[in-house]
């Protein structure tokens, strides 16, 4: 079964350069886009990830939210033809404040799937206030309501295919209960990768401050080891076609390379070629 992606606008966010990527530009404000993902073609539509609830929660961070009407996902989905209702899954990357705070939105009979290795680690202070108490508060709401939220256990059961053509697996990297989404489509597997890429060009493109081949930089904001974060990281480029993280357009990957970066939808046009690194050139 083939399906497509197409990419969710929630607004804005600015914040400190070296909180996306490890030591850069430090005390430097940058902003970047939040993403949220709608799967189409499937037997119903799934999103991934939510959003921030609204401006004023990303102050907690030091960060400032950009969020506008335009930007709130009943109007993200409807430009899509889609309702709040017919939603059959809402899955999370994971729970930090900017991915699942606009879960309560939802009917209690649109399922939120989690890992749930995440929803205990949103709840054990390693990376406060990063989980904001509204938005947890509301999935233990879920927790306590029929069919309302469903959990796996990717660390253990390994990868599991939701529906023909999507399949959930850990990610091993960012929080300890992160998950990636892999999305069967006719141009070739793509992965919403979350947050364990923030920043394709400074990350994995030209990494910044790295002097070792293949060597991935790690982002400022993690709650894993770097060790655990840089081979997440080499995983996704060994095997997708597309990488689709929050704050970053998706990129065109081959041979473990980004070869071009996409626009809001996968399949869709490239809309920048990168070119080929010939390593091994006279």
């Amino acid at each position: 079964m083939a399906l497509e992606i197409k990419i969710l606008d929630y607004g804005d966010i600015e914040l400190e350069s070296s909180f996306l990527v490890l030591g850069r530009d430090c005390g430097r404000t940058r902003r970047v886009p939040t993403y949220g993902f709608l799967i189409l073609g499937g037997p119903w539509p799934v999103v991934v990830d939510t959003g921030y609830r609204h401006n004023q929660i990303m102050e907690s961070l030091g960060m400032r939210g950009l969020q506008f009407h335009e930007n709130m996902i009943e109007n993200q989905l409807a430009r899509h033809g889609v309702r709040m209702g017919d939603v059959r899954y809402v899955m999370h990357t994971h729970l930090h404040i900017d991915h699942a705070g606009k879960d309560e939105l939802f009917p209690m009979n649109t399922t939120v799937l989690v890992n749930r290795r995440e929803l205990e680690y949103s709840v054990s202070g390693l990376m406060h206030p990063q989980y904001p108490a509204p938005d947890i508060k509301h999935l233990i709401d879920r927790l306590h309501t029929r069919d309302a939220l469903r959990f796996e256990d990717l660390e253990l059961s390994g990868m599991i295919e939701l529906f023909p053509g999507c399949y959930l697996e850990a990610a091993g990297a960012h929080t300890e209960g992160s998950m990636n989404v892999h999305v069967d489509t006719n141009e070739g597997r793509a992965i919403i990768c979350g947050d364990v890429i923030y920043d394709f060009n400074d990350q994995i493109v030209s990494p910044f401050h790295e002097l070792h081949a293949n060597e991935p930089r790690t982002t400022g904001n993690h709650g894993v080891s770097k060790r655990e974060e840089k081979a997440a990281i080499k995983k996704l480029l060994a095997n997708g076609a597309f990488l689709l993280p929050v704050h970053d357009k998706p990129a065109k990957i081959a041979h473990g390379q980004v070869v071009g970066r996409m626009d809001m939808a996968v399949p869709g046009p490239v809309v920048q070629s990168l070119p080929a690194r010939n390593w091994f050139a006279a």
